[in-house]
């Protein structure tokens, strides 16, 4: 099967954050007789209210997984994110697979149009390779919850509204969106690509082809 890399969103979100830093910070003349510019940190954004909590009970939305193990030698960032609506954050080091990790923003249509899939793939195979979702540099936590409820997406999701995962690990050179990472039993990262899901069987092809068969669920 051709796997086409999607129409992926890359650095617009990350230029409009910009843009918006600097308008609307405060300039001040340095010692030196130029401009100092703010270093932009992560927004203020509140992943965790009791609407999210409700909203995230009403549509079967999974709590994220426990992280017990510890860090060995895994392939992913010593990195915490918060669980989005609520429940116990993850620091990514700290995960093992079989696992498929998906980076995707609200903000970006392919992500939106790919969940479904990864809807359909998680109610099929996800006892067998579960997904993580990361919501990354969203800022609106009512949207990102509504294009969960429409989609169908009922597997656990991180938040990261400030883009920390940028950069790091995995995620380290130009991270596009939808992203995805798999993730093997050890914390290693059997496969990572920018790629936008067509299918449930695109997933399953990819997961079958980096992490091994599935078998039990097939039947479903």
């Amino acid at each position: 099967m051709r796997r086409r890399p999607g129409r992926r969103c890359a650095g617009t979100l990350a230029v409009l954050v910009t843009i918006t830093g600097l308008l609307t910070a405060c300039s001040g003349e340095d010692g030196g007789g130029g401009w100092s510019l703010p270093v932009l940190g992560p927004p203020d954004v509140d992943v965790d209210t009791p609407g999210l909590r409700a909203a995230k009970r009403s549509a079967g939305i999974d709590d994220c997984p426990a992280t017990d193990d510890p860090p060995g030698e895994s392939d992913l960032p010593a990195l915490t994110l918060e669980c989005f609506g609520g429940g116990p954050s993850v620091d990514l080091s700290r995960l093992r697979g079989p696992l498929v990790v998906s980076v995707w923003g609200a903000w970006c249509p392919p992500c939106r149009e790919e969940m479904p899939h990864l809807a359909a793939f998680h109610d099929r195979f996800g006892e067998e390779v579960p997904i993580l979702g990361i919501d990354v540099q969203d800022v609106q936590p009512d949207l990102v919850m509504s294009e969960l409820e429409d989609s169908g997406a009922t597997y656990p999701q991180l938040a990261d509204p400030g883009g920390s995962i940028r950069g790091v690990g995995p995620f380290s050179g130009r991270l596009d969106v939808p992203f995805l990472v798999l993730l093997d039993d050890d914390g290693r990262v059997a496969h990572r690509q920018a790629v936008e899901i067509d299918s449930p069987d695109e997933l399953r092809d990819l997961v079958e082809e980096h992490l091994g068969p599935l078998g039990t669920a097939d039947a479903g």
